[in-house]
């Protein structure tokens, strides 16, 4: 275990998770009591409905961010969906304290640029990230925030970039990584993914466990499609017909 991390591990007490919890049907979660974290950028992966937000969810609120995302200060809600998971998360603390942070979650992105415009206007410099393209606010968002020291949850934070763009948030994450921050991320990207010296983990399987950037799926059909696109279409397109 990495003890310059921020975060160490997770420990989660199902006695506090109620019988008839969905929870405890989620496959990759159900069976997990403790999880190490080895590197300074972590990627949860697996396919849609796996654990991955519902887990990165659960870490984000336990570490003291809002369940909609920003940073410690916000506390605002439009709808309350959070999972009881995070009553149930202990968080394995290292020896240093976080300077900064930010919990970044497409699905509610455009709530917290409502609210950064509110508090904006109590002080502060706004980021205007409403005038700004989705993509643009995104990748805005991150860079104002990404600081040395800092620790940062981020659910999907490709859906609103660019592949160009995506490269530019790899680096982002690299060197604040390499400043002493510490990243845990949901991602379905194939370019985020590719980071160097990664832990990448994956929800499929049953059982959350480490996998390569070559054995994700993410990359595997990716690069499937891109050396095959005209014999799948046309596969898929026939199935479709029929």
């Amino acid at each position: 275990m990495n003890d310059n991390l921020l975060i160490k591990a997770l420990e989660i007490d199902w006695g506090r998770i109620e019988a008839d919890s969905y929870l405890r049907g989620i496959e990759a979660l159900a069976g997990l009591e403790r999880l190490e974290f080895h590197r300074p950028i972590t990627f949860f992966v697996g396919e849609n409905g796996s654990g991955k937000s519902t887990l990165l969810e659960a870490l984000a609120v336990a570490a003291g961010f809002n369940p909609e995302g920003g940073t410690r200060n916000y506390r605002f809600s439009t709808f309350d969906s959070h999972s009881e998971l995070c009553d149930a998360v202990r968080l394995i603390r290292g020896t240093k304290k976080p300077a900064w942070g930010y919990f970044l979650r497409a699905e509610s992105f455009y709530n917290v640029a409502t609210a950064e415009a509110e508090y904006s206007r109590g002080g502060g410099r706004p980021q205007y990230l409403h005038q700004k393209s989705h993509g643009e606010s995104f990748l805005a968002t991150a860079q104002s925030n990404f600081r040395e020291n800092g620790l940062y949850f981020l659910d999907e934070p490709e859906a609103a970039l660019s592949p160009q763009r995506q490269l530019t948030l790899l680096l982002e994450i690299a060197n604040c990584a390499k400043a002493g921050s510490q990243f845990v991320i949901v991602t379905h990207s194939p370019i985020l993914l590719a980071t160097p010296e990664a832990e990448i983990l994956t929800f499929d399987g049953g059982q959350l466990h480490p996998c390569s950037y070559e054995e994700t799926e993410s990359y595997q059909v990716t690069e499937m499609f891109i050396n095959n696109r005209e014999a799948i279409l046309r596969r898929l397109l026939r199935e479709d017909v029929e």
